[in-house]
């Protein structure tokens, strides 16, 4: 199995170098989440991969490692922005938030995924798969999804009944069944098909 290396940043000569990736585009209810990060080569923190191939546990160990030794940054796109632009144009706003963020401004930024965001305040290149390819953007896919689940966490004790503990708010079956019986809250994506459906068939 290869994993993420520092070649994309060594490869760059502009520095500071952040890897920007999110989480959260898929699910039906919540915001979508961006993560910018620039590490110090000197201390990049061991075992960073894509987040989706870490244990909940290892990502909340290497979630503390990387906030204390790299600079981070994080956005945030509503549901509301969400809606009234579309996932992708708020998954672009969400890191072009998660870059200014930044204590520093980046000179460059690896952006995970083939769609570079408009309007960024740099220089970038995306990297298909770079979650598992490129340090920096792992690094950003671990904060983004640590702090998106713990939104859904918080979201959950609010409005309780569709499991977003556990599905950060993907549409599972325990998703589909919370709807049925609780029906659309604030935190769904009304643009979202199934979520629309259901706000519009008594209609």
């Amino acid at each position: 199995m290869t994993t993420p290396d520092f070649s994309f940043e060594e490869a760059c000569n502009k520095e500071p170098i952040c890897g920007v990736d999110e989480a959260g585009r898929g699910p039906w209810a919540g915001p979508v989440v961006a993560s910018a990060v620039i590490l110090d080569p000197a201390y990049i923190p061991d075992g960073l991969n894509d987040s989706k191939k870490l244990t909940a546990k290892r990502r909340d160990a290497l979630f503390d490692e990387i906030t204390e030794v790299a600079q981070v940054g994080v956005g945030i796109a509503t549901v509301q922005e969400i809606d009234d632009i579309n996932i992708l144009q708020a998954t672009f706003l969400a890191m072009r938030r998660a870059v200014e963020a930044l204590p520093q401004p980046p000179a460059h930024a690896l952006i995970d995924g083939n769609k570079i965001p408009p309007r960024l305040i740099c220089d970038a290149e995306a990297i298909v798969k770079g979650d598992g390819r490129s340090v920096s953007i792992a690094a950003a896919s671990i904060i983004a999804k640590v702090t998106r689940d713990r939104i859904m966490v918080t979201l959950a004790q609010q409005f309780p009944g569709y499991g977003w503990e556990r599905n950060a708010g993907y549409g599972v079956k325990a998703h589909q069944e919370g709807l049925n019986r609780l029906g659309v809250t604030p935190h769904h994506r009304v643009s979202f098909k199934p979520v629309h459906k259901m706000l519009y068939q008594d209609n």
